[in-house]
């Protein structure tokens, strides 16, 4: 995956006040940090990070974060959380994070799926319980997505996150094990199958309450 080139600028304010004469030039207050790192204060034009957002196709978006002062400067960088406006959904601040190239990072990969399942044309249901996985590899190495032939997934199957292939270098935390793509059985078809489960437990309770009765 490449850097995706953003320009910022030091800022030397905070509080409210400065935010909103920000937004009013269409700029967006940043902040800067990482490992053992001085936190720097930034302001980002809306416009341009908007274009880096779509470029990168994930909030994650691998930068190459040029910092504009009385000197410029670059630094590597991800997006670390951008604060969204509850209501409006539009970006009021961003926290990048500065990385190192040499070192893996933990980043999240969008999850696609190939294909159309024989369980979906059957009726079933493809549920999708995570949009993006985590997986922790060096930044230059980081998948665009994960691509998942879904054609010969039949109703009651699934995938699980351990079998996803991953090149050499990509790892997925070890405490992350769970079922990513089950195809599910439709409302309808599993009422009846609870319902035939309840006559059955019950037709089994009252042989057993028969064959149970006490001697006289």
């Amino acid at each position: 995956m490449e850097l995706i080139e953003l320009k910022t600028n030091i800022r030397t304010s905070v509080g409210n006040s400065q935010a909103h004469a920000l937004r009013r030039k269409k700029q967006i207050p940043a902040v800067l940090y990482g490992r053992g790192k001085k936190t720097v204060l930034l302001s980002v034009y809306l416009n341009e990070l908007e274009r880096a957002l779509k470029k990168s196709k994930t909030v994650q978006a691998l930068l190459n974060l040029v910092v504009q002062n009385n000197e410029t400067y670059t630094k590597p960088a991800i997006i670390k959380e951008l604060q969204m406006h509850p209501v409006g959904r539009n970006i009021l601040h961003v926290d990048f994070y500065e990385i190192d190239m040499n070192r893996k990072i933990k980043i999240k990969v969008p999850v696609v799926t190939k294909g159309k399942s024989k369980g979906v044309e059957l009726g079933g249901i493809l549920q999708i319980i995570r949009r993006e996985i985590e997986v922790l590899c060096l930044p230059l190495e980081i998948p665009k997505s994960f691509e998942i032939d879904i054609t010969n997934l039949d109703i009651g199957d699934s995938v699980h996150i351990k079998s996803i292939p991953l090149k050499d270098n990509i790892e997925i935390p070890a405490d992350v094990d769970y079922t990513e793509l089950p195809i599910a059985r439709p409302p309808a078809e599993e009422a009846v199958s609870e319902k035939v489960e309840e006559e059955t437990e019950a037709e089994e309770a009252d042989d057993e309450e028969e064959v149970s009765e006490p001697e006289g």
